[in-house]
C-alpha cells in the first residue's frame, strides 16, 4: 500500500474516532443534563454495613467526604447524581435469633448520623415527598431499607417499631430461611424448603406492611415466595437489588413468568450491578448491565425497572461501573441504545417514586383496619434464645386448658 494510501486511511480512522468519541460526549452531557433534574433513586447501598465492619459504627472515626475504600463516599454521590438511596440496615443471617433486632437497631441509628453528622449533603426522610424536598434542596435523600426478614425476629411488634424509626422496606429475607419464608438458596438445593414460599404467618407480615407503608421487596427470596407474595400484597411490590434471570440463572435473578407479573401488579425491578447477577461470573463490564436493563424493559416494560446497585455489598463490580459516581456513564449507554429522555426519568427516579406512592395509599386506605397481632406459634421460634412470656408452654401450658382459677393459683406461686 503507498503512502498516499496509508494517510488516507489513517485520516479516515481518526476521523471515525472522532465522531465516537463525539457522541459518546454528547451522549454523556445528554446523560448529566437528565439526572440534574431527575437524579437517581438508588434502591440498595450496604454502606452503613461498612461503617460496621471498618469502624464498628464509630461514626467520628470517619470521614465521608474523603473516604476512599468504599464505593460510597460524598463526592462520589454527587458526581454519580444520587438524588435518593435507600441504606441497607443489613445484619448477617448468624444473627437470627439472637441479637439480630439490637444490631438492627444500631444500622438504624448510624443512618440518623450520617443525616446527623452531614447535613449539608444529607436528608434522612420517609416518604415520597420527603424524596422530592430533597431533591430540591439538592441533598441526598437517605431512607432506610431493613435487609432481612430475620431482622424483626418473627414480631409484628419489632416491625411495627422499625416503621416508626423510620424503615421503609423490608427484604423478606436474606441468604437464609427466617420462620415464615424462604429464601432464594430454597431453588439452588443448598436449603430446604420450610415455609414452600410464604407461610401464613407471612402473610399476615406482609399485610401489616401493607398496613403500615413500608414496601416489601423480594431481592433474596424464592420464586416461590415472589410469587405468594406478589399474590398477598395489595400495593406494588419491589426487588430493591436483583437482575434478570434470563440474562444470568443465578437463583437472585427475577425469571420472566415472575417478571410478567409484576408488570401486571406494576411493581418494580431495581438492577444489581454484583458480576456474578449480571453474566454469571466474575467479570462483567457496563453494557452487560445496561443489557439487564434492556431485558426488564423488554419483559415488564418501562414502568417497572430501575437502579439498585448493591454497592458496597458486594466483592465485584463491572467495568465501567466501579463506584456510585458512574451512573451517569450507565445513563449514556442506555441513551446510546435508544432509550428516550422519559424513560430514562421514569427508571431513574420516578419509577420508584410511584410505587412509593402506591404503597402509602395502600396503607392509607388500610389505616382503619387494627393491627394484626396473633404472634407466630412459639414451636416456630423456640430455642434457648427466646423467653416463652405469653405462650402457655410445658406445665403452663396444660394449666392454660385447665382452670382460670388454677392457672391463677400457680400464678400466685410463682410471682409472690
Amino acid at each position: 500500500m503507498g503512502t498516499k494510501h496509508t494517510m488516507a486511511l489513517l485520516g479516515l480512522l481518526t476521523l471515525l474516532v472522532c465522531e465516537l468519541v463525539t457522541v459518546v460526549n454528547s451522549n454523556r452531557d445528554e446523560a448529566l443534563r437528565i439526572m440534574e433534574k431527575t437524579p437517581v433513586i438508588d434502591g440498595h447501598n450496604d454502606l452503613p454495613w461498612q461503617l460496621l465492619s471498618k469502624f464498628n459504627n464509630q461514626l467520628s472515626k470517619v470521614n465521608l467526604s474523603i473516604l476512599s475504600d468504599t464505593h460510597t463516599n460524598i463526592p462520589k454521590l454527587r458526581e454519580g447524581k444520587v438524588g435518593a438511596q435507600f441504606w441497607a440496615a443489613y445484619v448477617p443471617c448468624d444473627t437470627q435469633g439472637k441479637d439480630a433486632v439490637k444490631r438492627t437497631l444500631e444500622q438504624i441509628d448510624i443512618v440518623n448520623r450520617m443525616c446527623e453528622g452531614y447535613p449539608d449533603d444529607f436528608l434522612c426522610v420517609n416518604s415520597a415527598a420527603g424524596i422530592e424536598d430533597a431533591f430540591r434542596s439538592k441533598k441526598v435523600a437517605s431512607l432506610i431499607g431493613v435487609e432481612g426478614g430475620h431482622s424483626i425476629d418473627s414480631s409484628l411488634g419489632a416491625l411495627r417499631t422499625f416503621y416508626n424509626l423510620g424503615v421503609r422496606y423490608m427484604t423478606l429475607t436474606h441468604s437464609c430461611n427466617v420462620p415464615w419464608v424462604d429464601n432464594w438458596l430454597v431453588d439452588t438445593g443448598s436449603d430446604p424448603a420450610k415455609s414452600n414460599g410464604l407461610s401464613e404467618f407471612g402473610k399476615t407480615v406482609i399485610f401489616e406492611m401493607n398496613r403500615l407503608g413500608i414496601m416489601v421487596d423480594l431481592a433474596h427470596v424464592s420464586v416461590k415466595t415472589m410469587k405468594d407474595a406478589l399474590e398477598a400484597s395489595q400495593a406494588p411490590v419491589i426487588f430493591s437489588h436483583s437482575s434478570a434471570y434470563k440474562l444470568c440463572k443465578h437463583a437472585r435473578n427475577v425469571p420472566d413468568d415472575v417478571l410478567e407479573i409484576v408488570k401486571a401488579k406494576k411493581g418494580l425491578v431495581m438492577v444489581n450491578f454484583y458480576n456474578n447477577y449480571v453474566t454469571c461470573s466474575n467479570k462483567a463490564n457496563l453494557s452487560d448491565v445496561a443489557d439487564h436493563f434492556d431485558h426488564i424493559k423488554s419483559i415488564a416494560g418501562i414502568e417497572s425497572v430501575g437502579f439498585g446497585g448493591d454497592y458496597d455489598g458486594v466483592p465485584r463490580v463491572p467495568e465501567g461501573l466501579e463506584d456510585v459516581s458512574k451512573y451517569p456513564d450507565l445513563v449514556a449507554e442506555l441513551l446510546r441504545r435508544g432509550w428516550t429522555a422519559t424513560e430514562l426519568e421514569k427508571a431513574l427516579a420516578n419509577n420508584l417514586l410511584r410505587v412509593f406512592k402506591e404503597v402509602e395509599q395502600t396503607s392509607m386506605r388500610l389505616k382503619s383496619e387494627k393491627p394484626r397481632d396473633e404472634p407466630i406459634a412459639y414451636k416456630e421460634i423456640q430455642s434457648d434464645c427466646h423467653t416463652s412470656y405469653g405462650y402457655p408452654t410445658g406445665t403452663a401450658a396444660h394449666l392454660y386448658a385447665g382452670t382460670g382459677l388454677l392457672l391463677m393459683s400457680v400464678s400466685y406461686a410463682l410471682f409472690f
